[in-house]
């Protein structure tokens, strides 16, 4: 393998829902396709997550072969995805909603985290809900990054910023157990930022393994 290569790629159709792990992707100047393009919204029409609804990250979120969301193997519009996301959110009223452009992500469209930075951290990365993993990277080198470049498989991206992080850093992906200690630890150590906030300044195609370069 070298030195630093893509160890994880992930999409997460659905905002807040379980990622689906990936061999390969596109990255598009807008992310990977398919990426958080679909939103639970409560009865007033706002935005519901994982930070307060832990057990939406217990349901499967994946692209069928043409790239539409699925949840637990249900197309998104089907009404028993919908009965499967009101049960975990108690809300009857709650509404599943498409959503097209930047406005769908958090921030950017794609955070990339490393795995020297994980270990230092001492959680499971999917804690950082990253869309690339990035594998042969030292200590806390990615700090060092934003202003610069990275050239992923054929894509470059460029490093915006270190990820302001919030409550879901604390939250168990397989028990929904909650851990405050570990956005204590983020705030007091790394000032409250953890992972890479990216855009796409060139698209490509990405493999898990595939070479990364600063650049």
């Amino acid at each position: 393998m070298p030195a630093m290569h893509v160890a994880e790629l992930w999409v997460y159709p659905v905002k807040s829902l379980r990622g689906q792990p990936l061999r390969t992707a596109a990255i598009t100047a807008d992310g990977i396709p398919g990426d958080r393009r679909v939103q639970v919204r409560d009865g007033d029409d706002r935005l519901v997550t994982a930070r307060t609804r832990h057990r939406l990250l217990g349901l499967d979120a994946t692209l069928d072969g043409g790239g539409e969301a699925l949840i637990g193997g249900v197309p998104w519009r089907d009404p028993a995805a919908l009965a499967a996301v009101r049960d975990v959110v108690g809300e009857d009223d709650a509404s599943l909603v498409a959503m097209e452009g930047p406005a769908r992500f958090d921030d950017t469209s794609l955070l990339i985290a490393t795995d020297g930075a994980v270990a230092e951290l001492g959680v499971d990365g999917r804690r950082l809900r990253p869309n690339i993993l990035i594998a042969g990277v030292e200590g806390l080198a990615e700090r060092t990054w934003p202003g610069a470049q990275l050239r992923v498989g054929t894509a470059v991206i460029d490093v915006e910023k270190v990820c302001k992080r919030c409550v879901m850093t604390t939250i168990d992906p397989d028990t929904f157990a909650v851990t405050p200690d570990v956005l204590r630890r983020i705030n007091s150590r790394y000032a409250g930022r953890f992972a890479l906030n990216c855009w796409v300044a060139q698209p490509g195609e990405v493999a898990v393994g595939d070479p990364v370069e600063l650049i």
